[in-house]
């Protein structure tokens, strides 16, 4: 039987940037991932600065052999679908986009940690020495990075399918050949963002050098199919995309912070990233919660497994609970301050009053640019975790 200190379930951002953190503690850390990398990951895939710096990104090496798609982002445009949009530019580069393939591929083979890849958690179980999974894995605390279906949250008791509110998505990135290019009037620099008129969800399209992704997420995962197909229908009219749009859209879920009643904790055990539901509520971003709760979780076990008498149950490992919070607030205050709309009485139309307001206020351009982009998508109000390769 093999032994690891820690073993990680899922090797997206959340667990490969907590394994990174844990391996440079010395500590023996294991990924255990379904999926053999890289492999196919459905995502509108943009990282912002504060995520560079807290992965320590070097992006000239990350770009250097030119196999892996790196798009800067310096402009976005936003509105409501159907609507008039609004051109927000800036003097610096904002954002980067990336393949969530290639990207996830990179930060995993840099971890440092020993990898089971293509191979799913089938079994887990606890004796007195620690956990066994699949029977012939031990380890002493495991963590789960599965994204929404992660086993381990369903371990700790997520209802997953029922007793949670999941935002839904569809999207599809494909490349572009030379006729499709000329045909897409999306600028690379300029990812394009269009909110659905009851504010439940929003549209995007985003090219990124050759590659182009559509999608659209909502709250309401009722009749998604019939939004995402007059999205595409308006953008087609609009000419913003290529006339033969694959039709072919893949789906996933996740949960917003606000939403999520999963715990985070157990007696060694822990929830990062999408298993544990953290996705901003605006924006429905991942990558930045999930990677800024890898470094607290291994700051958190890290502390735990070199400390005195190196305990890991559920109140020892606490600490990751009220950290969490303390970075993303509560989700009841966070659902108050986070500027979204109410929400609509579920099955109704939005009222023409608050149709009125979104056009007003995604029509102002201060708005867009200090509000929607600023503070929704690109949170600058809130500084980045210190770089983890320079962490102890």
């Amino acid at each position: 039987m093999q032994s690891t200190d820690v073993l990680i379930v899922g090797g997206g951002p959340a667990g490969s940037t907590c394994a990174r953190a844990l391996v440079k503690r010395g500590l023996v850390v294991t990924v255990l991932d379904k999926s053999p990398f890289p492999r196919d990951k459905v995502c509108a895939g943009w990282i912002t600065p504060a995520v560079v710096d807290t992965l320590g990104l070097d992006l000239d090496e990350y770009r250097a052999t030119g196999a892996r798609t790196l798009q800067a982002i310096t402009a976005f445009r936003t509105g409501l679908i159907g609507g008039e949009a609004v051109g927000t530019r800036y003097s610096r580069v904002v954002s980067h986009g990336i393949r969530r393939s290639e990207f996830d591929h990179y930060l995993l083979a840099r971890s440092g940690a020993r990898m089971r890849l293509g191979e799913p958690m089938r079994t887990v179980k606890r004796d007195d020495s620690g956990w066994i999974v699949n029977d012939e894995l031990r380890a002493r605390v495991l963590i789960g990075a599965g994204g929404h279906f992660c086993p381990i949250a369903r371990h700790l008791g997520a209802r997953i399918g029922s007793g949670e509110t999941v935002i839904a998505a569809q999207e599809i990135e494909y490349r572009l050949d030379a006729q499709q290019a000329a045909q897409c009037l999306v600028a690379p620099e300029c990812p394009e963002l269009y909110f659905c008129d009851d504010l439940k969800g929003y549209g995007w399209c985003f090219r990124k050098g050759d590659w182009l992704n559509v999608g659209l997420g909502r709250e309401d995962r009722h009749r998604l199919a019939s939004h995402v197909e007059a999205f595409c229908g308006w953008l087609l009219r609009e000419r913003r995309v290529p006339s033969d749009l694959p039709q072919r859209f893949k789906g996933h879920a996740y949960l917003s912070y606000t939403q999520a009643p999963r715990a985070l904790v157990g007696n060694a055990t822990l929830l990062i990233g999408d298993a544990a539901g953290l996705a901003y509520p605006q924006s429905g971003e991942g990558i930045r919660p999930a990677i800024e709760s890898a470094v607290f979780a291994a700051d958190v076990i890290g502390d735990a497994l070199c400390g005195p008498g190196a305990r890991v149950d559920a109140l020892a490992l606490q600490r990751y609970s009220t950290v969490v919070q303390r970075r993303f607030g509560s989700r009841v205050q966070r659902s108050l301050q986070s500027g979204a709309a109410p929400e609509a009485d579920p099955g109704s139309h939005p009222s023409a009053w608050r149709q009125a307001l979104a056009r007003v206020a995604l029509g102002n351009r201060w708005f867009s640019r200090h509000v929607v982009i600023d503070r929704w998508f690109l949170h600058r109000q809130q500084a980045a975790l210190p770089n983890v390769e320079q962490a102890r």
